[in-house]
């Protein structure tokens, strides 16, 4: 079974662990160079819109994934981003809804109206992930360069609380 539980700076190795490989395989996540576990921890824990992030735990007690929310720029500070990664090597089916479930609970503890996923229009499964979990397509970010110039589309997805 999938446990989850609040994310620490002593997960930062492992999370680092998660995020690189899906860094590295491409096609995936808008990140597009790896990170130090000191790096990933200013992106992810190290900033004033930080509200929550969770990590899945499989049933050896490893981490499995993590996910976590930022509170979007004004005006609509009652919304947050989400960022999700889940371990692609062996893969951990249900931390995905695991972490969603446990990230839900933090939205709304921290009076959150909805919560915004910006995917990369190539990332199917990462598009169907968020459509899966209720969220509802809101807008298309057209042609957002990557490092080579290769524009690719951002699709943003709401989730209404």
């Amino acid at each position: 079974m999938v446990t989850t539980r609040n994310a620490t700076r002593a997960d930062l190795p492992a999370m680092a662990d998660i995020l690189n490989p899906i860094i590295e395989a491409g096609g995936t996540t808008a990140f597009e160079s790896v990170f130090t576990p000191e790096a990933l921890g200013k992106t992810v824990f190290d900033r004033d819109d930080f509200i929550s992030a969770v990590v899945a735990i499989d049933p050896e007690g490893g981490v499995a994934g993590f996910q976590y929310l930022v509170r979007l720029d004004p005006p609509e500070t009652d919304v947050a981003g989400i960022a999700s990664f889940a371990r692609l090597d062996p893969k951990c089916p249900g931390a995905g809804r695991a972490m969603m479930a446990a990230t839900l609970e933090r939205a709304r503890e921290a009076g959150l109206s909805g919560i915004d996923a910006k995917i990369r229009a190539d990332n199917v499964l990462g598009l169907g992930f968020y459509s899966a979990m209720g969220f509802q397509d809101r807008s298309v970010i057209k042609g957002v360069p990557l490092k080579d110039g290769t524009p690719v589309d951002r699709v943003v997805k709401r989730l209404t609380l």
